[in-house]
């Protein structure tokens, strides 16, 4: 058996920026659904059958209430937004399980549905649908990997390890020190991947990072700045980290038969109508300055 879990609010951004305008009878801009749903189509006709999609419902989840400079809705444009419920909609009448996320992100229902489908013995892989850089933090072995679906790149545990030079469990560590830019949180100042990756690949964890820069012994530059700069902001370094930790308790389903798809709802067939009678647009082409993450 094998479990697709699917980041919906990151296909919806890439086919957004990627297809020309396309309105429905009734005015409403679907091209980017019409995209989506194509290539899940595409999947299930290639025998997906286990399968899950979680989305971004609302942009601003608790991580707000945390830190004041992460990422909302603000600068998304309007015609992007108004196609989360309608891919939320699409979605469930075609009968695959969505999650359409409000107080937690898409992020943290991957990482709990992954952990979930992971528990079940029958599961031989999961892979999870997403470029997103945290969700690197779920990959395990072969058995849970992480799938960039437009650039046919598939990372299993020693590819994390080859692309950040830590392990996955270090990833939110790895973030702390780095900042990840798509959610808004900066960082600690100096520090930058090769740092972080040559410190976190002898320590593991933040808290097992000694306060003196004698007992690094890691090779890097400006160690003596470095560890000033961690002890000085250790705190923020904590915070940032429980930013990016994913939250893997959600109890999204009680078992992976949940996700098996057994074909589309009576809804379906006229949802499915509508967006195929949509009519792109002559004059517009596909937006620039594809954003892969809110």
């Amino acid at each position: 058996m094998e479990v697709h879990l699917i980041d919906g609010t990151y296909e919806l951004f890439r086919h957004f920026y990627a297809l020309p305008s396309a309105k429905d009878s009734e005015g409403r801009e679907v091209a980017a659904v019409r995209g989506v749903l194509a290539s899940l189509l595409g999947m299930m006709q290639a025998g997906t059958t286990y399968i899950g999609v979680a989305t971004d419902h609302v942009i601003e989840s608790f991580r707000n209430r945390m830190w004041p400079g992460y990422k909302t809705g603000q600068g998304v444009d309007p015609e992007l937004l108004v196609q989360f419920p309608l891919l939320e909609e699409t979605l469930s009448a075609l009968g695959v399980v969505v999650w359409a996320m409000e107080e937690y992100e898409a992020d943290d229902a991957l990482a709990s549905a992954a952990f979930l489908a992971g528990k079940d013995l029958r599961v031989n892989r999961v892979v999870i649908s997403t470029p997103d850089k945290d969700l690197a933090q779920c990959v395990q072995g072969t058995r849970v990997v992480q799938l960039d679906r437009r650039r046919h790149l598939e990372r299993d545990e020693q590819g994390v390890v080859q692309k950040f030079g830590v392990k996955p469990s270090s990833i939110p560590d790895y973030l702390a020190l780095v900042g990840d830019a798509a959610d808004g949180y900066p960082g600690l100042p100096g520090w930058g991947a090769k740092s972080a990756s040559a410190v976190l690949s002898r320590f593991g964890r933040l808290e097992a990072i000694p306060p003196n820069a004698k007992d690094w012994q890691v090779n890097v530059s400006n160690l003596k700045s470095l560890c000033e700069v961690f002890n000085n902001k250790r705190d923020l370094a904590f915070l940032f980290r429980d930013l990016a930790t994913l939250r893997t308790d959600l109890p999204l389903f009680a078992t992976v038969d949940d996700l098996l798809w057994t074909g589309p709802t009576p809804d379906f067939p006229p949802m499915a109508d509508r967006l195929d009678k949509a009519k792109f647009s002559m004059n517009r082409a596909p937006r620039s300055g594809e954003r892969s993450k809110i």
